[in-house]
């Protein structure tokens, strides 16, 4: 066991965002992110221009992180850094500097998943959040990925139901774009669903087997009935925006539950923790509290902060390999793909 303290460098670049965090063992102390809002005009990421503005981004924000931390750079004991999955451009950028900067302070490299960090920023010492302990079942939930996953133990996962084409994210933000709001849209709908009947509109679930996710089809439902609507009144959408968020949200929220409800079915584990960037969506963040009097399960919503891509679920992550030695060399390769 490792007597003194560890203080971790996170770097997290996967995607749009670009994020450091210092921690001292489990606990934060500081969380830095810079976020692009240049990808917004094009209603999606550009990857290009993503990696070019990490480059930008990068320096002052480790600098911001050691600041506030108030560390010096000599008193790192590890570098973690996000190696996938991701954007590969977005990736090589906190990679590359993850390594040069842990070869000049002659300190470990610690290379992270990044869909194992949004599991495990539940092991963050927070107050007022519970630890969950193993085995769990986590639902990882993002713009890029949908998974229920059987954590054993912090590095013994298994992806026991995944989509089998969009993600929710993806479903969400596709939604808006159709009922012409800004991107990102996700949060868009989810602030008008608070306003509107979830049972307005019904939309038909897709059937899937087992415990797998399917999201496409819902698209295309959604799509066709606004199509059909706007035919007959041209501002159907203005007059019902709340309602159809609303619905919208409600059907993507009971899928997700249906699969939840069917995984701790099969299990027998009845320990439920969320994660990825949809988890900060307050419908599902509702929908599991009121699990735990509805089904007797015991549940875990991370702190806001640690929903969307930070560091801090990639530093998290870095001191349990800290404290297994498990460290790379400067070989080390990022990777767009990557499992668990």
């Amino acid at each position: 066991m490792h007597e003194k303290p560890v203080f971790i460098l996170a770097i997290e670049s996967s995607c749009d965002d670009t994020a450091a965090a210092v921690l001292i063992n489990d606990k934060v102390l500081s969380n830095v992110v810079a976020n692009q809002l240049i990808h917004n005009e094009f209603g999606g990421v550009v990857p290009e221009l993503a990696s070019r503005a990490h480059q930008l981004n990068i320096v002052p924000v480790i600098d911001a992180a050691l600041k506030k931390a108030g560390i010096q750079k000599d008193a790192l004991s590890a570098i973690a850094f996000t190696q996938g999955p991701g954007l590969m451009g977005s990736l090589l950028v906190g990679s590359s500097f993850a390594k040069s900067m842990a070869i000049a302070l002659g300190i470990p490299l610690i290379a992270v998943n990044h869909m194992q960090a949004h599991i495990l920023a539940h092991f963050i010492d927070e107050v007022g959040f519970d630890k969950p302990t193993f085995p769990f079942l986590a639902l990882t939930i993002s713009g890029g990925h949908t998974q229920i996953v059987r954590v054993n133990d912090f590095f013994d996962m298994e992806i026991i139901g995944e989509t089998t084409d969009d993600a929710v994210g993806e479903a969400f933000d596709k939604s808006a774009k159709i009922l012409g709001l800004p991107y990102p849209g996700g949060p868009l709908v989810d602030k008008n669903a608070q306003l509107g009947n979830p049972k307005a509109f019904a939309f038909t679930k897709p059937k899937v087997p087992d415990l797998d996710f399917s999201f496409s089809g819902l698209k295309t439902a959604i799509l066709y009935f606004i199509q059909k609507n706007v035919a007959v009144n041209s501002n159907f959408i203005e007059e019902n925006l709340e309602d159809i968020c609303a619905s919208i949200q409600h059907t993507i929220i009971e899928i997700l539950m249906d699969k939840l409800k069917l995984a701790v079915a099969q299990t027998g584990i009845k320990q439920v923790a969320i994660g990825g960037g949809v988890s900060a969506n307050s419908g599902i963040r509702k929908t599991l509290k009121e699990a735990e009097q509805k089904y007797g399960w015991k549940t875990y919503i991370p702190k806001f902060e640690y929903t969307t891509d930070n560091a801090a679920m990639i530093g998290i992550v870095g001191y349990q390999k800290f404290l297994i030695d498990n460290f790379e060399t400067a070989t080390v390769v990022s990777k767009a793909r990557i499992s668990f």
